[in-house]
């Protein structure tokens, strides 16, 4: 097949999908149903016991479905597909764009277009999720899933007429998809020169995630949908080099670089590591006994409801509030020490380059101007495998336990877990070598960079070698 061909029939498949949205709407209505099932009938039933399983138990093809499955490979459909698991199957998109529909179409409020939001809720929801053991319980999962569910039909329903906003601006992981989309090797490519002369006319689309369509240059906030293929002549699916984005198109910004760094490099793996690690253990136990010898108790006490912290007294499963602390301890400190590691390794790289070209950006003499973490943000970019690698198999390890639970051999798991990581920190060393290409072609100014990124990724590869193989 020639390339010009595949560019064809990668075009015939969008304007497919533009041509049946209603048979799209009618299989994310049926995904709603199926997702809403799974999300209240296992909280009506009798937690589970250790004979349950999949094969005979609601509760437990719940938890494989959520957390052996759909968040793991929905992930891993980012950098695979883009985002087209928002725009043709998620059931909260589907659910807060027809309350949008529905709704008082009130405009978007400036507190909710603040940047940050993508990393907050993303840290929030993590170390909720842990408080209260997500992955084990289907009331923590209606709470934490159906809470996000709910709030994101209250967002349609007030704000934006027929959009998504809080897909934009809220959703807990649209900064994470953001990131992994734009390794995808496609993108809906704008023709500028077709747009401003259209050889046809085409009536006004309902962009969703509400995206400028004619200055769109990526993929990360695309949701991949179609609604928009052949507009004016001018956009089409067409195939990219998977790095095009992070080297051609993405600078970074501040908020960008803290997801990447503290939130998915760092909180993330905190949040995987501390029910394996024995300094969590340690941790407890010391202060425990510090507490019993002066005489508090109350710490100790298993009586935070459930909503809180984990407490299932009828499985002796209870977190006392001593668990909650220690538990957000750990994973703050995690990420503070991942995190920082990197961060300071991505600070020495971007000191031993030259200053970032910024047009417009100029000293009294016309010479370049470094602007300050600008360089920082750009490098962190490159993380992004790494990163995304990290989150996929700390969710994978869930999915490992149920099957191993099932009686599936998982002998295997190691080898692959780390040929993926491998992989991943590999691509993340190439994407730094290409950025700092783009500031010297000095071939040891390069490698520096390189390695000083490289350094600082030390702690974060060594997690998961305490994760899967000492611990």
């Amino acid at each position: 097949m020639t390339p010009s061909t595949f560019r064809a029939r990668l075009a015939r498949a969008g304007d497919f999908l533009r041509d049946h949205q209603l048979a799209i709407q009618r299989m994310q209505w049926a995904i709603v149903i199926v997702y809403v099932a799974l999300l209240v009938l296992p909280a009506l039933l009798p937690l589970p016991d250790r004979t349950a399983s999949v094969f005979n138990n609601l509760s437990i093809v719940a938890q494989f479905a959520f957390w052996g499955i759909w968040w793991p490979f929905v992930l891993l459909s980012m950098p695979l597909f883009g985002r087209a698991w928002c725009g043709l199957f998620c059931p909260e998109g589907a659910l807060t764009e027809w309350a949008s529909r529905h709704g008082r179409g009130g405009a978007i409020p400036r507190w909710m277009r603040w940047g940050g939001w993508p990393f907050v809720a993303f840290a929030l929801t993590t170390v909720y999720g842990q408080l209260v053991s997500v992955y084990q319980y289907p009331w923590a999962v209606a709470v934490v899933l159906g809470g996000s569910t709910v709030a994101a039909i209250i967002v349609g329903w007030l704000y934006g007429k027929d959009k998504r906003v809080w897909c934009k601006y809220l959703c807990p992981v649209s900064g994470v998809f953001n990131l992994l989309a734009k390794l995808s090797p496609w993108h809906y490519r704008v023709d500028a020169e077709a747009w401003r002369a259209p050889l046809r006319r085409t009536e006004a689309i309902n962009c969703a995630p509400l995206l400028p369509l004619r200055t769109m240059q990526g993929a990360a906030d695309c949701h991949m949908c179609g609604r928009c293929s052949d507009y004016r002549g001018a956009i089409a699916p067409s195939p990219r080099s998977p790095e095009a984005e992070i080297v051609d198109v993405a600078g970074g910004n501040a908020w960008q670089t803290v997801l990447i760094v503290f939130g998915l490099m760092g909180l993330a793996v905190g949040a995987f590591l501390w029910s394996a690690s024995p300094w969590y253990v340690t941790l407890k136990q010391s202060i425990a006994t510090w507490l019993v010898n002066h005489d508090v108790y109350w710490p100790l006490a298993e009586n935070a409801p459930w909503f809180i912290l984990t407490h299932y007294p009828q499985v002796n499963d209870s977190f006392s509030w001593l668990d909650g602390a220690v538990i957000l301890l750990f994973i703050a400190a995690t990420a503070l020490v991942v995190g920082g590691a990197v961060l300071l390794g991505l600070w020495l790289a971007d000191y031993a380059l030259p200053a970032m070209r910024r047009p417009g950006m100029r000293g009294a003499a016309g010479e370049r101007v470094r602007s300050r973490f600008d360089g920082v943000h750009n490098l962190a970019q490159g993380l992004i495998p790494a990163a995304g690698s990290g989150v996929f198999l700390g969710l994978s390890a869930t999915t490992l336990t149920l099957l191993q639970h099932e009686g599936v051999a998982i002998g295997w798991a190691n080898p692959v877990r780390f040929a993926l990581l491998a992989l991943a920190l590999a691509w993340s060393l190439r994407f730094q070598w290409r950025l700092a290409g783009l500031r010297t072609s000095n071939a040891w100014r390069r490698a520096t960079a390189v390695v000083l990124v490289a350094l600082g990724l030390l702690p974060f590869v060594w997690s998961w070698v305490l994760f899967f193989i000492l611990w």
